[in-house]
């Protein structure tokens, strides 16, 4: 008999999967990966595709044995060690810390370059006590409202991208070619910095792992579920950005933080600018709630875990019933973000998903040799590949972001030492989705 809790298929994970991933940041980040990549942006996201199918794969491995609402660190303590886990877990905290960050920082970016003359700082202060205070008083976007912003992205990007096509083809001396994937000023230790900026567009691929337990026959539609957000997540942002890279060649722009909002009017116009620039900022002030309000959650639950202060951060307002402490120690972070841009940012975040994405491969190759499993290629070569090369692309994030997160894996081993008492007990369990 079936379980009624459990009620997803195959398509309803794939959309939650694209939806999660949030189709319009292709755009919000294209003018950093651009400037990394030295105008190869869909060469970098066709490389970051490739390492990101490899992982997938590697998730969907991993859900099929373990078909609970799952993450990184469930995955690495079930596969090796605890105490690695807690380690893995500890750098997906990265993400959740720094994510509302990246996306104040797009949307006040974008602001700017719609009003020049506010300056960003202001705009990133509107964000931050902005989604703040509505995450203190527990106001949640509704699904419905969820279902119409993406609806909103998916009419922006068709828009941009018809826009683009004619644009090119109007004989503006753009054309089709191959130079959006690699041209003469771009390489692959270049287009590599680019997959490693681009890579942030993917993140939420592995999210369907936390409807495992709603899913019907889990074991068998997740993974392939996961498989197939990357691929059709990739496919997407590969095309908008091969597109935009073709009416725009090069990487050149006013403020690269808001190259395709320049783009927008390049291509249609003032009113299409308008339009684009709206579409944006309003994602922006959604999945800014959304973000902040899952790093508080994880705050609060690693609280209560007893990894961090449980008196301080472990508590829930009497009145509004939310993690109020750890709402306000997300909004005290994301004060960096007036001294940060939004490819630094973007590389804190992507150390922990590297480090994340790294390690669930490394576990499918653990399970495999605990288990004498068969098949060379699906247990073996395709992770060690997928591991290979997300190890790779944390090598090529900017250098300050591979200092913090150095630092921030450092602390967390001293976390570690004190909770397990000298390595001599088990450590707390972590009760964590990731993104």
């Amino acid at each position: 008999m079936t379980n009624p809790a459990r009620h997803l298929g195959l398509t309803g994970l794939v959309l939650f999967g694209v939806a999660y991933m949030a189709p319009l940041i292709v755009l919000g980040t294209f003018g950093v990966v651009a400037q990394a990549s030295h105008g190869a942006t869909a060469g970098s996201y066709l490389l970051a595709l490739a390492a990101m199918l490899f992982t997938a794969a590697s998730y969907g491995r991993m859900a099929g044995l373990f078909p609970v609402a799952g993450s990184a660190y469930t995955y690495v303590s079930q596969a090796m060690d605890h105490r690695l886990g807690f380690m893995v877990g500890w750098a997906v905290t990265l993400d959740y810390l720094f994510l509302p960050m990246v996306v104040w920082l797009i949307g006040a970016a974008f602001l700017h370059d719609g009003f020049p003359t506010v300056p960003v700082p202001l705009f990133v202060l509107a964000f931050i006590v902005g989604t703040t205070a509505i995450n203190v008083v527990g106001i949640r976007v509704a699904k419905s409202a969820n279902a119409v912003l993406i609806a909103l992205q998916l009419v922006v990007i068709a828009l941009f991208v018809g826009l683009a096509v004619v644009f090119v083809t109007g004989g503006h001396g753009a054309a089709f070619d191959a130079a959006p994937f690699v041209n003469s000023h771009s390489g692959l230790l270049p287009i590599a910095a680019g997959a490693a900026i681009a890579a942030y567009s993917y993140l939420g691929f592995d999210a369907v792992t936390t409807l495992a337990e709603e899913t019907i026959d889990a074991r068998r539609v997740v993974p392939i579920a996961i498989w197939m957000t990357a691929l059709i997540g990739g496919a997407l942002f590969v095309l908008v950005s091969y597109v935009t890279q073709a009416a725009h060649p090069g990487y050149g722009f006013t403020d690269v933080s808001a190259a395709a909002n320049e783009i927008a009017g390049m291509i249609g116009g003032r009113w299409f600018k308008g339009v684009f620039l709206a579409g944006m900022v309003v994602t922006q002030i959604a999945g800014g709630i959304a973000t902040q309000a899952a790093g508080a959650r994880l705050i609060h639950a690693m609280a209560r875990d007893g990894v961090l202060p449980r008196r301080l951060l472990g508590q829930m307002h009497p009145r509004f019933q939310t993690p109020t402490a750890a709402v306000l120690l997300t909004g005290v972070v994301g004060l960096l973000a007036l001294g940060l841009t939004v490819e630094s940012s973007t590389s804190f975040i992507n150390f922990g998903a590297f480090t994340a994405f790294t390690a669930v491969n490394l576990s499918v190759i653990a399970i495999a040799v605990k288990g004498a499993r068969k098949g060379l290629f699906g247990w073996y070569l395709a992770p060690l590949i997928g591991a290979c090369v997300d190890g790779w692309l944390l090598t090529q994030l900017e250098r300050p972001a591979l200092i913090l997160g150095g630092c921030w894996l450092v602390l967390g081993l001293g976390v570690l030492t004190y909770l397990t008492r000298g390595f001599r007990q088990m450590p707390p369990a972590l009760h964590m989705e990731e993104h």
